[in-house]
């Protein structure tokens, strides 16, 4: 019998996401994908950080998500690292969506890919982008955390 992976385990994270974006809404979308790729996710082999949601035809599209073949698992095809996927939404979410990203200036950005009950599924967010002070403050509250743990730790020894 085959081994399943971890109910909600992570496969990657957009790091990025969070420092360019200020998220609004969270979503979990499936996602559209070929055996190889499911392969090569079970590996580890998936970089996010250059992946954006797009809307073509009332439908949403990953483009930038590279998922890297395996070489023993995609010996007879000839597999597309850089494939648009396709996200898999009820309707009604992907109407509202669209209406929020076409009149309010929001974007749509793929925070992480995760197992759910045997599934990958992608979180995306509803964000809206920052603005060069906003990045800095960003910085400057991660920095003050950091200098407020290493304080805290000094003080424990």
């Amino acid at each position: 019998m085959a081994k399943k992976p971890e109910t909600n385990s992570r496969i990657a994270d957009n790091k990025k996401a969070a420092y360019n974006y200020f998220f609004e809404e969270r979503l979990e979308a499936g996602l559209v994908l070929e055996g190889w790729e499911v392969k090569s996710l079970r590996a580890g082999k998936v970089q996010l950080t250059d992946g954006y949601v797009v809307i073509r035809h009332g439908e949403l599209f990953v483009i930038g998500l590279q998922i890297q073949p395996l070489g023993t698992a995609s010996t007879h095809i000839s597999p597309d690292k850089t494939r648009t996927k396709k996200l898999l939404l009820h309707k009604e979410e992907i109407k509202r969506l669209i209406g929020k990203v076409e009149q309010k200036g929001y974007t749509l950005v793929p925070l992480n890919l995760h197992w759910k009950a045997g599934k990958i599924k992608c979180e995306i967010a509803l964000a809206k982008g920052k603005a060069e002070h906003d990045k800095r403050d960003t910085i400057k509250d991660r920095e003050g955390k950091r200098e407020v743990e290493r304080a805290m730790k000094s003080r424990s020894r």
